[in-house]
């Protein structure tokens, strides 16, 4: 993964001033399960990315030393805050919790497992800043950011899965599944969550189409990871999607 420091030292097809983003604080929001082995180098990338930032890191009862990174970084970062979960309950429980903490103007998303370019929280957020947008999708699949090549059939899964999506919210998003979503604050801790797992995707994505909130999307770098290096989302999880998909959309 190439890209590192500060987002504002990067050129972007979207220009944006450092000095107008540090006049807000962001909060990131972090699930982690299990990345004993990327999560120093995610912290180390995220924390330099905004001038007024706080790191939530929601620890979704991890078992293989994640707990005891994520303490120790807490103790040499005052902008990281480290949320203990009891047992494992899945990404959307711990970004629901995460949400509810977040004190920023605006949140973003951010993986633990170095898929995601923390650099391009400046795309993610200007369309927030200027005033335009409620809820930003970091599409990987738009734009001119490198992207690694890899599964063809998550690929089709995941331009099926957004197909639906659209058709059934009326937006016209090209990654419904993508894990860069940025939001105003009081948008998204407004919003309740109720699926505990991967299904907050879908789900969150319905519930903004039936708020009618103002959506943009802009191109990210991605690099995605085998499952050989911890890549934890499987079939299932598409099922579970589509299911999501037509659940929300029919529920009042």
């Amino acid at each position: 993964m190439t890209g590192k420091g500060n987002a504002c030292d990067r050129t972007t097809a979207f220009t944006m001033k450092c000095g107008t983003a540090g006049a807000m604080k962001l909060s990131v929001v972090m699930p982690v399960f299990n990345e004993n082995q990327t999560l120093r180098e995610i912290v180390a990338r995220v924390l330099p990315a905004h001038p007024d930032l706080e790191l939530i890191c929601v620890d979704d009862g991890s078992t293989d030393g994640t707990r005891e990174i994520l303490r120790e970084l807490q103790a040499h970062n005052p902008a990281v805050r480290v949320i203990e979960e009891p047992k494992n309950r899945g990404k959307g429980a711990a970004l629901r919790t995460g949400f509810q903490a977040a004190t920023g103007e605006f949140v973003i998303i951010q993986d633990a497992d170095l898929e995601y370019d923390p650099n391009d929280y400046a795309v993610l957020l200007e369309p927030l800043i200027r005033g335009e947008a409620d809820v930003v999708y970091g599409s990987r699949f738009i734009g001119a950011g490198p992207h690694r090549v890899l599964y063809f059939w998550h690929s089709v899964g995941n331009w099926a899965l957004t197909l639906v999506s659209n058709a059934l919210t009326d937006l016209n998003l090209t990654d419904m599944e993508t894990g860069y979503k940025a939001f105003r604050r009081e948008v998204i801790q407004s919003i309740p969550i109720e699926e505990d797992r991967f299904g907050f995707e879908p789900e969150i994505t319905v519930k903004i189409a039936k708020r009618h909130l103002r959506v943009y999307e802009v191109g990210v770098r991605y690099w995605g990871r085998t499952y050989q290096a911890g890549k934890k989302i499987h079939w299932t999880d598409g099922v579970r999607a589509l299911w999501c998909l037509v659940k929300y959309s029919l529920k009042g």
